[in-house]
């Protein structure tokens, strides 16, 4: 029997909404990804709890008063590698539906069965978005032989996050294990915006090197929001600082990329950026509220 999720999140009693964390074992014990990228990422953030299960992830949650979105990327093409179980996610998901938002993945490297899937997980388990990284992934989100994945999210009303700049995945790697980053090049993501100006885009991480274009692309298209998961706050550019006290004030989300940075670290360092409280409570959860329709 499928489990199709319903959320149960009170919003006015949450401080924030993480709008950026994975889950990389299923409860099978089927990880996302291969090992040796698991253990260069894990080197490359120092993260200590690499894989908490469903139930960790919504306790850790719970005890600091937050709802998260939750996902995996489906990358089996590029990988070779099959992902966690989005059935198992979802399942999770629903049974901590008071803190945690399951968004679905797909690869959109198997065309048609894409387009089938991405409906699946929304009719049938009932995801809230989706989430894609180009780089892990492969493949160009510019390139218009993907375009009939986006009119489908974009006919289901769901956004959609794409990793933008740097990567963990593979970094230390001879070659960072074929990952090649221009595919998280923000710009591929402006033809994507302006084609689709229904579908919802969310740029994950600050997007070094190419944050001024993050900020422009942010900046002209209503439909493109800015996740700050990645990187400790004490660590964005500037520019992207800058930003957030004006033109970004309601575009900017707050994301840690948790389990490889924690929500406690990830706030105890923003708390010392120069924002306003007002600005600050509309980074770290009305703006995402807005925009997955719980306000």
């Amino acid at each position: 029997m499928v489990t199709r999720y319903e959320a149960a999140i009170d919003v006015e009693s949450l401080t924030g909404i993480d709008m950026h964390v994975h889950l990389e074992v299923d409860s099978c014990g089927h990880k996302a990804m291969p090992q040796e990228l698991f253990d260069a990422s894990s080197k490359y953030f120092r993260a200590q709890e690499r894989t908490p299960s469903v139930d960790r992830i919504a306790e850790i949650y719970r005890a600091h008063n937050m709802a998260a979105v939750l996902f995996t990327v489906d990358a089996r093409t590029a990988l070779g590698h099959e992902p966690n179980s989005i059935e198992d996610l979802v399942l999770g998901a629903a049974r901590n539906n008071d803190v945690l938002i399951p968004f679905g993945s797909v690869d959109p490297r198997t065309g048609t069965e894409a387009l089938e899937n991405a409906r699946r997980q929304a009719g049938e388990l009932g995801v809230r978005g989706f989430k894609f990284h180009p780089s892990l992934q492969a493949f160009d989100p510019s390139n218009v032989s993907y375009y009939p994945l986006w009119a489908v999210l974009e006919e289901l009303e769901l956004p959609a996050i794409f990793h933008t700049g740097q990567n963990g995945m593979g970094a230390g790697l001879p070659g960072g294990r074929g990952i090649k980053l221009r595919y998280s090049n923000p710009m591929l993501l402006d033809d994507v915006a302006a084609d689709f100006p229904g579908l919802t885009i969310i740029m994950a991480h600050p997007s070094v090197p190419w944050q001024e274009e993050a900020i422009s692309i942010a900046t002209h298209k209503a439909n493109v929001f800015i996740d700050l998961s990645g990187w400790s706050p004490k660590y964005f550019p500037e520019p992207l600082v800058q930003a957030g006290r004006n033109i970004l004030s309601r575009k900017l989300l707050f994301g840690t990329d948790f389990p490889l940075i924690t929500p406690a670290k990830w706030l105890d360092a923003f708390d010392a950026l120069p924002y306003t409280e007002e600005v600050r409570m509309a980074i770290l959860k009305h703006n995402a509220a807005r925009l997955l329709g719980l306000s």
